[in-house]
């Protein structure tokens, strides 16, 4: 096996950095720095980490252009977009930096004469955070920043696809003062990844990214009886109702859907319309969808950037390719797109219907520029195929009842419900999972829990 790490950048094939992986010494030496820095870093005021953390994002922040530059050509969202995931970044962290002396205080119990009682919320060790490369920043900095403030340690393996965003995390951190060892990073391979999974010197794992992934992260970990939070696929359902704003639906959902160029965990990836506005819904989806221009990452007038690899852009095809031929329609002319090029990471947005559950495309995570739109004659009916899935990450209502969207909130198996709303993430509010969508949880004051453990005393304070 390469001994480097040499991600092609989707917008042209070419090799845009190189690294080595680590080597054994190097991963034993950084557990050896994450151990020890931990010791002292525990024993920090909150008001210093809280401090420290908010100067690592004001260098963050500092380098805003710079960071959506090299993210565009490492992952290939359109350069107009690409800063947003530096504002995302600083609202989450600044959201849980905020949130974090109210999370981490101590909880009294009721008084109970001649005792008393409490229960703090101590750091767990070193908390290893591997990270994806779809929204590399806002996907590892969940986990980050919480872990940091509540006195852990922290190690990050991101993506293979996206190294130079450790290295920038990293380079924050130390810009704000950091001690060493409280935050490193490491570039490894998968058997590495394993390796450190299984080390006595980690005492939690996040990890976000597909299925399969998750089952090697619980795999490894077996045994060792330490916190695992696994933030996985999703095939997220929105139903519009047949009192819906109709043209703010169509807006709200194909923005979820394409977005990223549908590389969302929580994007939109079926929908389902009532039969009262169904034609309607579909025309105005396909005359949204065709304005999108499908072009280089890099240039200002794309609004839909490649998928992160060709091999990606295949498997696309293929979930599309299928559908068709069991009956599907597909409303988007490839031709209309002239940068789709089979066997390349560019390729159209498409829009398909006369779907059903029988295909691949409304069971399997897609992770690319398609939306499934089917019919349905109710409530009941939306909410049976909605809860039909494997997955159960978030789902959508658009609804000018509230009341009634509520209720079907309430029957669906999902972590996050919205109404009028979709493919968003509010720090305020836990994010987590349902069935193959993982367990865990972070974000809010809940994401702090599963990175500290309770520890009780039990005081008798008169004999």
């Amino acid at each position: 096996m390469s001994k480097q790490l040499k991600p092609l950048s989707p917008i042209d094939g070419s090799e845009y950095v190189v690294r080595d992986y680590a080597t054994a010494g190097e991963i034993d030496a950084c557990l050896a720095r994450a151990a020890s820095a931990q010791q002292s870093w525990k024993r920090t005021s909150l008001q210093e980490r809280m401090a420290l953390c908010s100067r690592m994002v004001d260098a963050f922040v500092a380098r805003k252009d710079e960071i959506a530059l090299e993210l565009c050509w490492q992952m290939g969202r359109p350069i107009r977009y690409a800063a947003g995931e530096v504002g995302g970044l600083e609202e989450r962290a600044r959201y849980m930096i905020a949130a974090a002396t109210e999370a981490l205080q101590p909880i009294q119990l009721a008084e109970k004469s001649g005792f008393s009682r409490y229960i703090t919320r101590e750091a767990v060790g070193t908390v290893f955070v591997i990270a994806p490369w779809n929204f590399p920043y806002m996907t590892a900095v969940n986990a980050i920043i919480p872990a940091i403030l509540a006195g852990n340690s922290v190690i990050l393996k991101h993506s293979a696809q996206t190294p130079l965003c450790a290295e920038r995390f990293a380079e924050a951190f130390a810009a704000a003062g950091l001690p060493e060892g409280v935050f490193q990073y490491l570039h490894l391979a998968h058997a590495d990844t394993q390796g450190l999974i299984q080390d006595e010197r980690i005492h939690h794992v996040c990890f976000t990214g597909s299925v399969p992934g998750g089952t090697m992260v619980e795999k490894a970990a077996a045994g060792r009886f330490i916190g695992v939070g696994l933030e996985l696929g999703g095939k997220d359902p929105a139903y519009v109702r047949a009192d819906a704003d109709l043209a703010y639906a169509v807006e709200t959902t194909v923005d979820g859907a394409f977005f990223n160029s549908g590389q969302s965990c929580c994007g939109i990836e079926r929908i389902y319309v009532h039969e009262s506005v169904y034609d309607r819904f579909v025309e105005q989806a396909v005359v949204l969808v065709k304005q999108y221009r499908l072009g280089r990452s890099d240039d200002p007038d794309t609004t839909l950037g490649p998928v992160v690899r060709a091999s990606a852009a295949d498997f696309i095809r293929g979930q599309v390719s299928e559908a068709v031929a069991a009956g599907a329609i597909a409303h988007i002319n490839p031709a209309d797109f002239p940068l789709d090029a089979p066997g390349s990471a560019y390729l159209a947005p498409q829009v398909l219907t006369q779907v059903h559950h029988g295909m691949r495309v409304m069971t399997e995570e897609t992770f690319g520029p398609v939306v499934a739109i089917q019919k349905v004659s109710s409530d009941d009916e939306a909410v049976a195929l909605m809860n039909d899935s494997e997955f159960g990450l978030t789902a959508s209502v658009f609804t000018r009842d509230i009341d009634a969207g509520v209720a079907i909130g309430e029957q669906l198996d999902t972590g996050t419900f919205f109404i009028n709303r979709c493919d968003y993430l509010d720090p305020a509010l836990a994010w987590t999972g349902v069935k193959n969508s993982g367990r865990g949880c972070t974000l809010s004051s809940v994401g702090f829990e599963q990175l500290t453990r309770p520890k009780s005393f039990h005081l008798k304070t008169r004999i």
